[in-house]
């Protein structure tokens, strides 16, 4: 249970601005009380000072009075209001020590301790208590006055004034931390229809959060989820798509193998039918094999929002090596492929496998469309790679449309998938670059890669 609440958001939230209340509550009386200390010991000696002075008019000798007033209670015994005996002191002393005048409650107490004009802290006889107190000589030096105030008396006062004021405050604490968890539910409501939200979320679903009711603490996790969700939403279409696309376009070479295998069955003791029932075979299941390929990179490519392993590299060496890997198909269809490295300096920066894997995708399509006995050529020019072969070319009205996933014009006698320069498309989009599809000037086909 003690676990659960310190992992709870709004009891911590509560927790701290409780104990924030009593640090402020418990500071603003410490400083209530410095500072209410200090007004009234400022107030006090100026009321102790005023009163000796007073005392310095008199003239004892003049006035004929006894060296001790009479109590304050036998001098006033009834109505007698909210008086302190702690409140003042005062006796009167000749420069000799003799008393000569006290106030007749606690000033007859009061001890000849002089030792110079001004403030000190003493007691009085028989009494532990420490007095504030004030000696002041008259002016011509006949008469030593000390004026006394208990310190308890100005200390219980401090702590009354300020107990006046923060009792409020006190009473009021509860009400405050009442209402601050009311506030901070409040504040936390958003949060809780957020999670019931996305309880209620269907797994498959890509409908964006609504931000508008969000605080704006909460919108950015709220923008977060859309974003993640958009994601998801696009990667589940993708393998929708893939799953879509494998199921279409498999259904004709595994109906094709199942035929053939079945042509190799019933070929029975005829040698030739059932080789070249095998060698259908074969060639369906070179077919498959490579449909299968060309799905899985198309979907690897698809789901890649960024390139990883970014290398800057030398274009002159990538058409190289990819002449060389495509040198031997070429051969066997009697096919020359030729180089031409017009800028030498060419360079990207790209991923190494993907760049290789365009290049080799667009001479394979260039090798396999191209006649006996002629030639692809390779250009590296400033900014542009050409590939050129001299195939049929496409009809007009089909090259806006070249390069869509499936999509092959009428009339092609290669086999294929049509995924081929779909997959150029996607590597050469995930490098910035533009390809453009276009009939050479004389005869053929040719691609265009630019950056």
């Amino acid at each position: 249970m003690i676990k659960k609440l310190t992992q709870s958001l709004r009891a911590r939230l509560i927790a701290g601005f409780v104990l924030l209340l009593l640090v402020t509550w418990a500071g603003a009386s410490i400083a209530a009380w410095y500072q209410t200390s200090k007004s009234l010991n400022k107030l006090f000696d100026t009321q102790q000072l005023l009163f000796a002075k007073r005392l310095s008019a008199l003239d004892l000798e003049g006035l004929g009075v006894s060296p001790q007033l009479p109590r304050s209670k036998k001098m006033i015994p009834h109505h007698r209001g909210k008086q302190d005996d702690d409140t003042l002191a005062f006796a009167i002393f000749s420069p000799e020590g003799r008393l000569l005048l006290n106030d007749g409650d606690n000033g007859k107490h009061l001890e000849y301790l002089y030792h110079r004009d001004g403030f000190m802290d003493g007691r009085l006889k028989g009494d532990d208590d420490e007095w504030r107190l004030l000696w002041l000589t008259t002016p011509e030096g006949k008469y030593r006055i000390v004026v006394g105030q208990e310190w308890d008396y100005r200390q219980e006062m401090a702590q009354d004034i300020v107990a006046s004021q923060l009792l409020p405050w006190l009473i009021a604490l509860p009400l405050m931390v009442l209402l601050l968890v009311w506030l901070v539910s409040r504040a936390l409501a958003p949060l809780h229809e957020l999670a019931a939200q996305l309880g209620r979320r269907a797994p498959d679903e890509a409908s964006q959060l609504e931000t508008h009711p969000m605080p704006l603490e909460v919108k950015p996790l709220v923008k977060a989820l859309n974003q993640l969700f958009a994601r998801t939403g696009e990667f589940m279409l993708r393998e929708r798509r893939f799953t879509s696309d494998a199921a279409h376009e498999l259904r004709s070479p595994l109906a094709a193998l199942k035929v053939q295998t079945e042509v190799a069955q019933l070929s029975g003791n005829d040698a030739p039918s059932r080789d070249h029932a095998l060698n259908n075979l074969s060639t369906g299941i070179d077919r498959a094999t490579r449909l299968v390929d060309q799905l899985l990179t198309l979907s690897r490519l698809d789901s890649l929002a960024a390139l990883d392993d970014v290398k800057e590299l030398s274009l002159a060496e990538l058409l190289q090596s990819a002449v060389m890997d495509a040198y031997h198909q070429a051969q066997r269809e009697g096919v020359d492929i030729r180089l031409d490295v017009q800028d030498r300096q060419a360079s990207l920066r790209g991923q190494p496998l993907l760049l290789s894997l365009m290049v080799r995708n667009v001479l394979d399509n260039a090798v396999r469309y191209s006649p006996a006995r002629s030639v692809v050529n390779v250009a590296l020019r400033k900014r542009e790679i050409c590939i050129t072969d001299n195939g049929p070319g496409i009809s007009t009205e089909y090259l806006a449309t070249l390069g869509e996933r499936f999509f092959r014009p009428p009339g092609q006698e290669k086999t294929g998938s049509g995924l081929g320069l779909s997959i150029v498309r996607r590597i050469a989009a995930l490098h910035g670059m533009s390809v453009q599809f276009s009939n050479a000037d004389s005869r053929g086909f040719q691609v265009r890669i630019s950056w």
